[in-house]
């Protein structure tokens, strides 16, 4: 004897709700198709909003796909002069029709991370230009020596992804001879610590993984600077390559691990900064990178 389909719905229907009288739990809901990601490390991702682990940047959903800004850097006077004060204005543009942005993201407690190496690579800055309203970023600094300078602009926009943009800066004079870097792994005495580094593999190749193990002596005190438990800036001794990141595992102890896939064989000026007891220590170390064999 066949049954009708809907004496079937209406049985199954009871056996559920007499399920439900029973005692027994109920099948739970599927999970949520929604997905938050990092914007800064996009592989740390999960169901859940709230803060990436490794970086501390709040989990977005939904993030776009990557498209490239760009940003123009206006510097005050034109032609900078040694040891002079020099402003610099920087406008982030869209992509689409070049309008400026005047809506950003915080990345890492700040809208716009600034960093200005030398042509020798002894100079180093990272700070963060003031916004104006109209979409201009700005910063005053007297450049110490003659010779091209690197300016390295971080920001997220709204809406995007994180951006990093480079620009060159020349102060007319006698420049610094070129540089020459060699393998320098040695203890560095910071402000109020000691920063020692070794790295996995120990030559490291262009293109790899190559992870790196920073040891600060005393471990106590650590604190996170600006949301993270460190920052890292990598140069290129030709000053063309320019990479900012954060640390891949760190939780407060002596030990930071940084993963780092440097792009070229070069030899790199890495400086690293972590904050204990209030004071942000910076130290650096020079590390060559191979081709793989």
């Amino acid at each position: 004897m066949k049954v009708p389909v809907r004496w079937l719905a209406i049985f199954v229907l009871l056996l559920g709700m007499t399920g439900l009288f029973l005692g027994q739990t109920p099948a739970p809901l599927p999970a949520t198709d929604q997905i938050y990601a990092c914007p800064m490390d996009p592989d740390v991702r999960g169901h859940d909003p709230g803060t990436c682990p490794r970086c501390g940047m709040k989990l977005v959903a939904g993030i776009p796909d990557p498209v490239e800004y760009t940003m123009d850097l206006h510097v005050i006077p034109p032609a900078p002069k040694l040891l002079q004060r020099t402003r610099f204005e920087f406008v982030v543009r869209d992509p689409w029709k070049e309008r400026p942005v005047t809506n950003f993201q915080l990345v890492h407690e700040k809208l716009f991370h600034m960093f200005v190496v030398s042509q020798d690579l002894k100079f180093f800055v990272h700070d963060h230009p003031v916004f104006e309203k109209d979409g201009v970023f700005h910063y005053d600094l007297a450049l110490p020596q003659p010779g091209m300078y690197r300016i390295l602009g971080d920001f997220y926009p709204d809406g995007a992804t994180p951006q990093l943009i480079a620009k060159t800066v020349l102060v007319a004079g006698k420049a610094p001879a070129p540089v020459t870097l060699t393998r320098d792994y040695s203890t560095k005495n910071a402000s109020n610590m000691q920063v020692e580094l070794v790295t996995d593999p120990p030559q490291p190749i262009a293109h790899t993984k190559t992870m790196m193990f920073f040891r600060v002596k005393p471990g106590d005190g650590l604190e996170k600077y600006l949301g993270a438990w460190g920052h890292m800036l990598a140069a290129s001794d030709d000053l063309i390559d320019l990479i900012h990141t954060h640390p891949f595992l760190a939780d407060g102890g002596p030990e930071i691990q940084f993963n780092m896939i440097f792009p070229r064989a070069r030899t790199y000026r890495v400086w690293v900064q972590f904050q204990r007891m209030g004071v942000v220590n910076t130290a650096y170390f020079d590390v060559p990178v191979e081709e793989l064999k």
